[in-house]
């Protein structure tokens, strides 16, 4: 793992050293209730895990109400968030796009002479993530249903909303080509509809004999990826799908006796979704005469089509419940764009880190707006304090609903907490966002004590021995949701057994495709 940034501001780091100066023991209330006084000693046992022995575990609860530390353990340590860093990110775009925001995409052109579009047919994006291609073959009818049947110039990609940068400066290489980690563009479109922006979707199905090759798909059909057949029919699924670096080469090698999905992500977002949108062209009979460019339209050019996204109060929901990292990405650049005029990582980070200074918290270090920056740096005493801050906002309500629940099946609800905590008091419960890479699980949100007292709590675990570390994340939760100021639980309740986690624990369960959580 890379040492943190040493980027931060003096103040920050004047916190940071105040707050590492705090004895490490859980605070407590000078005279503390039984409750308060069990939930310590509950705590406390439930860090002393030995997959804990070597690593870095930073716990905060408090009460929603009142602001009161429950616990505290290295609340003040710069640890690795992960996808915790989508609590800011998704904040901020909210308090500064506004509920409402919707990215537009748009088709422009010159004069119209007869059926002839004369000069550049023009397709601008400014982000859109949820965009498929049936909304670029809605654009294409729309087109042709203004009588226009040959353009005379160019198809020109118009991308300019956002910089050319495609990939975050911290991410690891061989990411890559998982959608998890799909290049950004503010032209792009998404398979299906949990809307991976950046991504196709490659399947492969038993050919018509043992020993065959295999037969192969793309979601959506496109020729834009090359694909390179090497597997073959077998008797079990042990199949390799990955796009070549630097390419749009996709190798397909190993053996198949069922249908499988990979979600694989394309070079050039741009070029792709241009190449979706001049096929669409082609099929509701449109011809464009010249090449595919990328570029910026000329001045004066006049809508001919108009799509926009759903607004960014829905958005949240894939953006949250699934942990969506292309759309943390991309909202980062668009909040950029829209307070100073620049579309790129830098202007949108300083958008996340003034709004959440300004929401109380001292000690920030984004390097992206996901968190599969591994630079990426925040303390757990930050997060609670953002979780405390936004209740009072107008748009809390829609912004908490989109945070996983815990125990829910439905994964449009419980999303990347829908398989844990299940038959628990915290089912239903814990709103919270989670957080996964390797070594690193985090789980930062709201739950509801016994006594029906709100509180906010952030579980940031760092550098964990091999293995998931989400079970203790599950007992701390469960222990909030059974906590009361006026009793004490019975040692029954903290050994209670949290239901295994099958899935990896490197990854959010949400990104393992094509066996989502």
């Amino acid at each position: 793992m890379r040492r943190t940034s040493a980027s931060l501001v003096a103040g920050a780091l004047v916190a940071a050293l105040a707050w590492a100066s705090t004895p490490l023991s859980p605070a407590t209330a000078a005279d503390p209730s039984p409750g308060l006084a069990d939930l310590t000693q509950d705590l406390n046992q439930i860090l002393g895990d030995a997959k804990l022995t070597m690593a870095r575990a930073g716990v905060v609860v408090k009460s929603a109400a009142t602001g009161e530390e429950l616990y505290s353990a290295d609340a003040g340590k710069l640890m690795t968030p992960a996808s915790n860093a989508k609590l800011f990110t998704s904040a901020a775009a909210v308090e500064t796009l506004g509920l409402d925001y919707r990215f537009a995409t748009s088709v422009l052109g010159g004069r119209k002479v007869g059926s002839a579009l004369t000069g550049d047919l023009i397709l601008r994006g400014t982000g859109d993530p949820t965009i498929l291609a049936a909304d670029y073959d809605a654009l294409a009818a729309q087109v042709a249903a203004k009588g226009v049947k040959v353009v005379t110039g160019r198809l020109v990609a118009d991308d300019t909303w956002f910089d050319t940068v495609r990939l975050g400066q911290d991410w690891a290489w061989d990411d890559e080509t998982a959608y998890y980690a799909a290049q950004i563009s503010a032209l792009t479109a998404a398979p299906d509809q949990d809307y991976d922006a950046g991504s196709v979707i490659v399947s492969v199905a038993p050919g018509d004999a043992a020993g065959a090759p295999v037969k192969v798909s793309t979601t959506p059909e496109t020729d834009y990826l090359k694909i390179v057949n090497r597997a073959t029919t077998g008797t079990s699924t042990d199949v390799l799908i990955e796009r070549q670096h630097g390419t749009n080469t996709v190798v397909i090698t190993g053996t198949v006796s069922d249908t499988y999905d990979e979600w694989v992500t394309v070079d050039d977002p741009t070029r792709y979704a241009a190449s979706l949108f001049r096929k669409a062209l082609a099929k509701h009979g449109v011809r464009v005469l010249g090449p595919t460019t990328v570029g910026t339209g000329p001045a004066g050019a006049k809508e001919l089509a108009k799509h926009e996204s759903m607004p960014l109060s829905e958005l949240l929901v894939p953006f949250m419940k699934l942990s969506n990292n292309t759309h943390g990405e991309i909202l980062t650049k668009a909040m950029g764009r829209k307070v100073a005029g620049q579309g790129t990582w830098a202007a949108g980070l300083k958008v996340v880190s003034d709004y959440a200074k300004a929401s109380g918290v001292q000690l920030l270090n984004l390097r992206d707006g996901s968190g599969l920056s591994r630079r990426d740096g925040v303390s757990p005493g930050s997060i609670t304090t953002l979780l405390a801050a936004v209740r009072g906002k107008p748009w809390f309500p829609t912004w908490y609903e989109s945070l996983p629940i815990a125990g829910n099946s439905d994964r449009a609800v419980g999303g990347t907490l829908r398989s844990r905590m299940r038959g628990t008091p915290a089912a239903n419960n814990v709103h919270a966002k989670t957080g996964s890479l390797t070594g690193v699980t985090s789980l930062s949100g709201y739950v509801t004590s016994a006594d029906g007292e709100p509180l906010v709590f952030s579980i940031v675990l760092n550098q964990f021995l091999a293995g998931s570390a989400k079970d203790i994340e599950d007992k701390i939760a469960i222990r909030l949701a059974t906590f009361s100021r006026t009793a004490a639980d019975s040692p029954s309740q903290l050994r209670a057994e949290v239901p295994a986690q099958t899935a990896n624990a490197d990854l959010e369960c949400s990104w393992q495709k094509p066996v989502p959580c």
